[in-house]
């Protein structure tokens, strides 16, 4: 026990401001130290998401042949969507004074290392996505090789996430002006300079494939975050609304994708594998250039701290006693690593196959906590959650485990990668209806499952009670 609370807990941030590095882990954050207002959600989830990724993300509709109006459309469905959970989730954590993946030991129990060990590679996956474009425009600014960029983009975010919780939200404060002000001026120069690209190439079944792509590829960016969500709100106090703590994060999320890739949509033939040459371009060089530059890297940075923090807790709740400041600054280092492999062929390729990869897993965990902490709701009928009795009545672990790698399988056949396009995706004129039907499979198994084996273990007792008597 005591290795345990060395480990998993550990000193805490003690107020707003307060930049020590925090030692705290996956233990629930008690009541006493807990501060903030709801409306440091909407930071903390609109300037990481200002990113070049999201910008490359929004060329994708136009890259398959859609219309601006069309990919603007499926790209607003899917981020609405994808964010919808993530913004739900977001919710517990002042209930709880507990990260996602930690929460989620309630339901899956041992089998945690499961969806652990997952958003930790995941977490390392998203540092490539992301640092690719903070270190081309690193790069590209002071005159230095690819991976020297990559590699102080990547040192810098490690940094932010080792000081944890607080360095984080104070971060995303300042970067949401500094981002907000460089995003703007992009913008600016597409509406003087750039005609909309209005026409596509294709009609029919195939325009319906292409919009449902696009949306998928939205969706997951959003989505993305629901394995992260009440990490970054463990430390609002209980009696925080919960109803601002979700339209603060669901703003934050889908304004601030919608604008990023909007842009992308908007500059398509300008932000292609080459994207931080491709503003450094629009902007005109010069000063302007230069900050536009200097942006795109520090947006890396502000995003994928987030992933290296919310990594380490993951690793943590897979069941690996490695202090969280440790964990944190190993997932940015093997992100390096990815990060370079990305960079040294097609693009494109590879950053929708990774982006499609990393998220594939993620409706089947939402699908199973959501469902767990409903049934517990209705066993509590409406007492307030007291977190350590429910981690005090833990549920069988198979039984998620079961729903999670379910949804997984039966989301294969509806997959489009450039690596792997599933036949009924194939059938569909490359829809991608992978996410939709995970989720809905992860419910379909796990809920049966659980209310069976609840039943059992509830017997089990009772039979045991009876022999001994």
């Amino acid at each position: 026990m005591t290795i345990e609370r060395s480990v998993y807990g550990g000193r805490m941030p003690a107020g707003a401001g307060d930049l020590a590095v925090e030692r705290h882990g996956i233990q629930p954050v008690p009541e006493s130290n807990r501060y903030g207002k709801p409306r440091r959600l909407f930071t903390v989830w609109f300037a990481p998401n200002l990113t070049m990724s999201g910008v490359f993300a929004g060329t994708v509709g136009i890259s398959l042949g859609l219309d601006f109006w069309t990919a603007f459309t499926a790209m607003m469905l899917g981020t609405l969507v994808g964010a919808l959970p993530a913004a739900y989730l977001c919710t517990w954590g002042s209930r709880t004074g507990t990260g996602q993946l930690p929460l989620s030991r309630l339901a899956f129990g041992s089998g945690v290392t499961l969806p652990g060990v997952t958003q930790w590679l995941s977490s390392i996956a998203w540092d490539a996505l992301i640092g690719l474009f903070g270190g081309e425009a690193l790069a590209e600014l002071l005159g230095w090789p690819f991976w020297l960029g990559a590699l102080v983009v990547l040192l810098l975010q490690g940094a932010v996430g080792v000081f944890g919780y607080e360095a984080l939200h104070q971060l995303q404060i300042w970067m949401t002006f500094v981002l907000g002000a460089a995003f703007l001026v992009i913008g600016v120069k597409l509406l003087s300079g750039v005609p909309l690209p209005v026409s596509g190439s294709l009609h029919g079944a195939d325009r319906v494939g292409a919009f449902v792509l696009t949306s998928t590829i939205s969706l997951s960016l959003a989505i993305s975050w629901a394995p992260y969500a009440s990490d970054f709100s463990r430390y609002l106090p209980r009696t925080t609304s919960r109803p601002r703590m979700f339209w603060f994060a669901l703003l934050g999320m889908v304004l601030s994708y919608a604008w990023v890739q909007t842009l992308g949509l908007w500059g398509a033939k300008l932000f292609t594998d080459r994207t931080a040459a491709g503003v450094h371009g629009l902007l005109g060089g010069g000063a302007l250039g230069a900050f536009g530059l200097l942006a795109i890297a520090a947006a890396a940075v502000c995003s994928n701290a987030m992933n290296d923090y919310s990594g380490s807790l993951a690793l943590q709740a897979a069941g690996v006693r490695i202090p969280r400041p440790l964990a944190a600054g190993t997932a940015a280092g093997l992100g390096f690593l990815l990060v370079l492999w990305m960079h040294a062929a097609d693009t494109t390729a590879r950053f929708q196959n990774v982006l499609l990869f990393v998220g594939y897993w993620i409706p089947g965990f939402v699908g199973v906590v959501i469902i767990d902490a409903w049934l517990r709701a209705r066993a509590r009928k409406g007492a307030p959650i007291d977190i350590a009795a429910e981690f005090a009545r833990p549920q069988p672990w198979w039984p998620a485990v079961a729903a999670f790698v379910a949804a997984f399988a039966a989301a294969v056949p509806f997959m489009n990668t450039s690596l792997f396009v599933g036949p009924i995706a194939t059938a569909l004129h490359g829809a991608d209806l992978a996410y939709y039907v995970a989720f809905v499979v992860a419910v379909a198994v796990y809920a049966p499952l659980r209310l069976w084996a609840g039943r059992r273990t509830a017997v089990a007792p009772e039979a045991s009670g009876t022999a001994t008597a």
